[in-house]
Order: C-alpha cells, then structure tokens, then sequence
C-alpha cells in the first residue's frame, strides 16, 4: 500500500500516549480536508439523495470480491482483525466502515451515529484512496502534503497498511472477476471511464488553480502586509527607555 516505511515511523513517533493503546479520537477530520474540484465530487452530488438501500448489495459485493481475491490480507491484520475503520472519501457525500474481520470482512455506509465505532479513520478524495489500495502512489507524500488525514488508532493504521503492503489489488478487475462472459469489455469501459475522470480532474484542478491564484496571491500580499504593520506596532509600542533628569546647579 505504502511504499516507504516514513509515515509508519512518523505514525508511530506520534502517538497519542493520553489514551490507552495510542489511540487518539476518532474526530471531525472531514471539516479540515477541502475536498478537490473534480467529477468526483460533481457526480457525489447526483449520489447524495440514493438511499442505502440501493447501496448495500453494491458494498457486500465489493467486499465479497476483494475478499475473495486477498483472502490473507485480513488475517495479516493479527490482533487487530476486529478493528473497525472509518474511511472517508472527503468528496462523496458518504463515508465506509470497514471490520475487518478475517472470516467475514464488511463495509458498510457510515453515519455520524457510527463514526465513534471506529477505532481509527483514513480520509481523502476517493482517487487518492483508490491510489492508495492499488499501490500506485506513494502514501508518504499523500500523507505529508495533507491529502491524506489519518485520526484515532495509528497504531491499527500501520497493521493495515503493512497487510495491504504487497498485495496486488486491482479494485476494477477484483470486482469484475465473476462477470463471466461479460469482465473483459465491462473491465475496458470501467477503465476507459477511469482514465477519463483522472484526466478531468485533473483539467479541473487546474482550471481551479486558475481561477483562485490571483486571489491567493492578494490575501498572502495582505497577510504580509498586516504581519508588517503588526510587527511595526509592536516595535513602536515597546517602552522607551527613560533618560535621568537633569539637575540644574544651583549657584551660591
């Protein structure tokens, strides 16, 4: 999943030794993370009124396939094969709990009721996270550049991560691997569609950068502007130090 052992000692380094185990809470991480401009999240808006119901036969299959496909994954989880996990694609209106279970592994749709059931959370845009599981980017510089928020129990996030390490996951082929006759052209659109919508987002971004730099670019101005004035005042406003009064001889 990772391919650099920086952020499991960063994770590690961090811990948060105030609770039990390391583990931190699990918080509103979400509201921290901007989610990125792309059809993503544009088509996150088409998903928002779907019901769930719709929904979990879609996400038992999903877990079905990829359990199937890495049965070993879970169980390298050792003793935190029970460990529940918040993951939450910052631009869809839903967020996933994954139990890790070695025997029956599930993911389900989160509600804000169902977030203290996690013990630690994983948070980005859903390409990145799909990225991520696929080995295909480095989880390091998501990690360090804040595209990728992690909260809670790190110290089940580095288990995870080291029983995904080496896995050859290929969520679009896991998926359609028991299509049949039909995987192999359902495999080239899914694909197809996918390119497409990295190549989107990415225009997008880039319309965005476009558009907000000018504005960037005034409010740092600005902000300089103030520390200076800021620091100009705290410079003036510093005491003085006070001369000795002069004494007048007095002639007899």
């Amino acid at each position: 999943m990772l391919n650099s052992p920086t952020m499991t000692d960063f994770l590690n380094e961090t811990l948060d030794s105030s609770e039990q185990g390391g583990r931190g809470a699990v918080g509103a991480g979400r509201r921290s993370m901007v989610p990125p401009f792309s059809p993503v999240l544009l088509g996150g808006l088409l998903l928002a009124p779907v019901p769930d119901l719709l929904l979990r036969p879609l996400l038992r299959a999903v877990m079905a396939a990829v359990a199937k496909q890495h049965q070993g994954m879970f169980e390298r989880l050792g003793s935190y094969a029970d460990t529940v996990f918040l993951v939450d694609p910052i631009d869809l209106p839903i967020r996933f709990l994954l139990q890790a279970n070695a025997k029956q592994p599930k993911l389900t749709i989160a509600r804000e009721a169902d977030a203290p059931q996690a013990t630690a959370a994983i948070r980005g845009s859903l390409l990145a996270l799909i990225d991520l599981l696929e080995g295909r980017v480095d989880g390091d510089a998501l990690f360090f550049s804040r595209r990728l928020l992690i909260e809670g129990d790190t110290e089940a996030v580095v288990a995870l991560r080291n029983a995904v390490d080496g896995e050859e996951i290929h969520i679009i082929d896991d998926i359609l691997v028991r299509a049949g006759p039909l995987a192999r052209p359902a495999r080239r659109a899914a694909k197809h569609l996918l390119r497409l919508t990295r190549r989107a987002g990415a225009d997008m971004a880039m319309l965005q950068n476009a558009l907000l730099q000018p504005a960037m670019e005034r409010i740092e101005a600005q902000t300089a502007a103030v520390d200076h004035l800021r620091q100009s005042m705290s410079r003036g406003s510093s005491p003085r130090r006070r001369r000795a009064p002069r004494t007048l001889a007095v002639q007899e």
